[in-house]
């Protein structure tokens, strides 16, 4: 019979697809505009903020308000601390995956 699978290293804050999703679009380093995440995702303004206020308030991510043109900007990018932890969930998720893979 196989070992029961241990779910202790998945992310709860980065498990959610959207918080998954930004954070591998962020994962390259380039800050990103909260418009391209919001339209790349296709969520409204408040569904999107909601989502990227969670990674902030884990210390995931930071928000950066600008103005250019006279027109404002908000740009996110990953912190070293959000990058380790995006790094640890894809491992558990590639464990996890592995496992039933070996099972076959």
């Amino acid at each position: 019979m196989a070992e029961p699978l241990d779910f202790t290293g998945i992310d709860p804050v980065i498990h959610s697809p959207t918080r998954l999703a930004v954070m591998a679009m962020l994962a390259n380093g380039d800050e990103v505009e909260f418009t391209v995440l919001r339209d790349r995702l296709a969520l409204t303004d408040g569904n999107i903020g909601s989502h990227l206020r969670k990674l902030e308030e884990a210390g995931y991510v930071r928000c950066k308000k600008a103005f250019v043109d006279r027109r404002p900007r908000t740009t996110y990018a990953i912190l070293p601390q959000g990058r380790r932890a995006f790094a640890r969930h894809v491992a558990e998720l590639e464990k996890i995956v592995t496992q039933f893979r070996n099972e076959e």
